[in-house]
């Protein structure tokens, strides 16, 4: 199951729009609006955490199966990254 974090934020925001609404109204006191509040907010960090959790499953997932390709990938970057040190260096010492 994909966590629809997207779904649950504007759920969220929908919801604390009512609860503005009613507590402006006069509907609910303000201690029922703190309440509800955290509660809501507890709901999305519920969601939040299901679909970091997916995230991360998804990204170990990757990396378990493509470990060749990580690993090539790993090693063109530091070449790479040694190319640039060393063409940095070998420019700054020509140019003093």
């Amino acid at each position: 199951m994909f966590p629809n974090l997207l779904q649950a934020t504007k759920e969220y925001w929908r919801q604390l729009d009512e609860l503005e609404v009613a507590y402006q109204q006069g509907e609910i006191p303000l201690e029922e609006v703190d309440a509800r509040v955290a509660d809501l907010m507890a709901e999305l960090a519920v969601e939040r955490r299901a679909a970091f959790r997916y995230f991360w499953q998804g990204c170990l997932h990757w990396i378990a199966t493509q470990k060749e390709t990580v690993i090539g990938l790993a090693i063109l970057a530091l070449i790479a990254y040694a190319w640039v040190l060393t063409s940095t260096v070998s420019s700054t010492l020509t140019i003093s």
